[in-house]
């Protein structure tokens, strides 16, 4: 125990060391701080709380805060106990400008803060002593603007009259320390979280953890990605293999020859593989195939991407080689310069009529613009033509690698073969009649919610995607976007495009103008237009293509995240899970007692699935909350072996639960919903968290149930896969990602 002590008083002492430097780095040679230096450390996104938190802390009413007063008020709110901190709470509530009970030296004392004089344990400026409903809706209004979370002003009524009827227990019209403080016990893990963000600011940097070996050679990693480090390793083989091989047979001609004639043969093969890892028909037929366990079909735009740069550095050694052993002959001929071999055509020298230096010269040039115009910052900056014209090269490249390398058409003849053949078959789906677009609703945040015509004769997968094509958008751009309705389906196709790009701010816009073309225009916000009658809008669909979400109803126990317009997939999914359970419903016909049958059958080993949705605020959740409350309808009663669908809602503009200045607003959300049975920024019965998701509590509570092996599907944003990815590492779980 002294040592312990020792240790801690050790802590406290750098914490304050430390907190005294901050101060001095933020006061200035004054030693004060005022309100916009206090805003600007609380990082608060409206005035009122730190305004509030200011006023509580300028125990002097000087209008500036010294170092003595921050340090004795951050002491009591770090370090205090439940009490000390749900006091402070409680004057934070409490507006209208009073004295109350000081915090006095034996507080100060108690929690270990420094005493710099007992005269400055003053009494912070408070309120009346009491909470009365004013005071409360002005407190929760605000925290709701924080929160990014819009309500009419009867809602707002409505939360404010359910935290005081909660906490009001005599009934006396206003709620004293002691009547809040018996509320909160109703809500433990808001006493365990009940802290300030201004805590965060002047909390020292936490110490530096112990070295951890790479992710990469953990053994859950390699476990993890076996499939794909196999592709990769057998992969690398064969072509070293190539190489070697290449090298061995023509040893006798000079170091440089035999560095081309290996990277060339290492060409032969990478070219016509690139063509392979995009059989796009071929790879969603060989998803129903055993060979999907195998082979990582989900990355094949990943290896795609990899192949094309192996492409270009074995391109550009290949070159250099022939260059440099150009160079050797035309310093031995005397007769000849190194243009000369270069630019001519020479029998002996290779290609179709001795070409193989010009057309080589022309393919590194086509391969280099094709990298360039194909990296990231060109196809997500709005200029995504550039990339699609540039990459339709690929025809001019692989007709100049049949007449510059002898032997290349044996590699291609196969994967070129059934690379024309899905073109073919793509051109004739395309073009065999156009699809209408029967409805469009223009959803909050630019989302354009597409309802196209389904041909007759289309089939898909949950989770599947095509490529759209809109002519009155652009006549020769074919995009891919996910199907968010469900097979079942039968007349109609949805589409939900977000607008990121130039074509899909343009698709927007169009059906935006008072001109579009004739179809049901719905806005969310305002009533259905009158039909149009000039004609319909017309587009084309190419697919459906697989992807890893196929996976989804082989599983046991599925966990599905989305994030913003990521649920699209899953509204697929989600769909179509209820239709099976509509099929499945039985009913007593003496009781008229419903339930559903097992789920299971060949098709669908499912025994659970957590569906995750994350988004920024409250105006995304409207995209799809009309599906997700029938998903609670159906799902009314409750099965014996517990629920087979959880939802769990998190919007992460909300001020968090550790977060002093919410604790009243999520109580009072928490009361509302259970009276109401509904959330109130939903309307589902599901509660929307605030915050982000602690992913450790999220994976471990799902490990608890047990209800079969464990597969996560992720559809967002590439940072948040590698932290999805990075957690399910540790916790032992499967994890795939929606790629295009």
């Amino acid at each position: 125990p002294t040592g312990s002590c020792t240790m801690s008083a050790a802590k406290d002492a750098e914490w304050l060391q430390w907190v005294t430097k901050q101060f001095g780095s933020i006061a200035g040679e004054d030693k004060e701080i005022d309100l916009e230096e206090f805003k600007t450390a609380l990082q608060v996104k409206e005035s009122f709380f730190a305004k509030r938190f200011f006023a509580l802390f300028d125990v002097d009413g000087s209008g500036t805060i010294s170092l003595e007063e921050l340090l004795k008020a951050l002491s009591l709110l770090v370090h205090g106990n439940e009490m000390d901190k749900l006091r402070f709470l409680f004057q934070v509530y409490d507006v209208d400008g009073k004295m109350i009970k000081p915090w006095g030296c034996g507080v100060l004392r108690r929690i270990g803060a420094p005493i710099l004089s007992c005269r400055g344990a003053r009494s912070l400026r408070a309120g009346s002593g009491s909470i009365d409903p004013d005071e409360l809706r002005v407190v929760l209004g605000w925290c709701l603007r924080e929160s990014a979370i819009a309500l009419p002003e009867e809602r707002l009524g409505d939360l404010t009259l359910a935290l005081f009827e909660a906490a009001d227990k005599d009934q006396s019209g206003s709620i004293t320390f002691e009547e809040l403080r018996e509320e909160l016990e109703a809500f433990p893990e808001v006493m365990e979280n009940l802290t300030i963000s201004a805590a965060s600011w002047l909390k020292p940097p936490l110490p530096t953890e112990k070295s951890r070996p790479p992710r990469y050679l953990t053994q859950a990693y390699w476990h993890n990605h076996r499939g794909t480090l196999a592709f990769l390793g057998g992969y690398a083989s064969f072509n070293l293999l190539l190489f070697t091989l290449a090298a061995l047979w023509h040893a006798s001609l000079g170091g440089w020859v035999v560095v081309a004639r290996g990277c060339g043969q290492c060409l032969n093969f990478n070219c016509a593989f690139l063509a392979v890892l995009m059989l796009r028909r071929c790879l969603t037929w060989l998803r129903a195939t055993p060979i999907a366990k195998v082979l990582p079909l989900d990355q094949h735009v990943v290896f795609h991407q990899l192949v094309g740069y192996v492409v270009l550095v074995l391109a550009a050694v290949h070159t250099g080689a022939h260059i440099a052993n150009f160079s050797r002959l035309a310093r031995q001929d005397g007769h000849h310069v190194l243009a000369e071999y270069l630019l001519s055509s020479r029998p002996g020298v290779g290609g179709l009529a001795g070409t193989a230096s010009q057309t080589g010269l022309a393919l590194q040039g086509l391969l280099a613009a094709m990298l360039v115009f194909s990296s990231p910052c060109i196809r997500r900056s709005g200029h995504f033509e550039v990339f699609y014209w540039t990459h339709l090269s690929y025809i001019s490249i692989w007709t100049l690698l049949i007449l510059h390398g002898p032997h290349f058409w044996k590699w291609f003849a196969v994967p070129g073969c059934l690379f024309a053949l899905e073109k073919v078959v793509g051109l004739a789906w395309r073009r065999a009649g156009g699809l209408r677009i029967v409805e469009v609703n223009l959803l909050p945040s630019k989302v354009t919610h597409l309802v196209i015509e389904r041909p007759q004769f289309f089939h898909y997968k949950p989770g599947d995607y095509i490529y759209l094509n809109i002519p009155a958008i652009a006549t020769y751009e074919w995009h891919p976007f996910t199907i968010s309705s469900a097979p079942e389906q039968q007349e109609t196709l949805w589409l939900h495009i977000r607008s990121l790009g130039q074509w899909t701010n343009k698709l927007y816009e169009y059906f935006q103008q008072p001109e579009s073309p004739s179809l049901e225009l719905k806005p969310l916000s305002r009533s259905l237009r009158e039909k149009r009658r000039q004609r319909w809008a017309q587009c084309y669909i190419d697919g459906p293509y697989g992807t890893p979400t196929r996976k989804i109803f082989t599983s046991e126990h599925a966990v599905l995240i989305g994030a913003g317009i990521g649920i699209t997939p899953f509204a697929s999914i989600l769909q179509s899970i209820m239709y099976r359970y509509r099929r499945r419903k039985q009913s007593c016909p003496s009781c008229h007692y419903s339930w559903c049958e097992d789920l299971q059958d060949e098709e669908m080993t499912l025994r659970k699935v957590d569906f995750i949705w994350i988004n920024r605020d409250q105006r995304h959740f409207e995209w799809f909350v009309s599906l997700l409350t029938k998903l609670e309808m159906e799902q009314a009663e409750q099965e014996p072996g517990g629920r087979f669908l959880e939802m769990h809602m998190y919007m992460t503009s909300a001020l968090s639960k550790n977060d002093m200045k919410a604790i009243g607003l999520q109580m009072a959300l928490d009361l509302l919903a259970a009276k109401e049975q509904k959330d109130l920024i939903t309307g589902l019965r599901t509660r929307t968290q605030p915050g982000r998701p602690d992913w450790s509590k999220v994976f471990g509570k799902v490990a608890e149930e047990k209800r079969g092996k464990v597969q996560v599907f992720f559809c967002g944003s590439p940072a948040l896969a590698k932290v999805i990815r990075a957690h399910c590492e540790r916790f032992g779980f499967r994890f795939f990602k929606e790629n295009f």
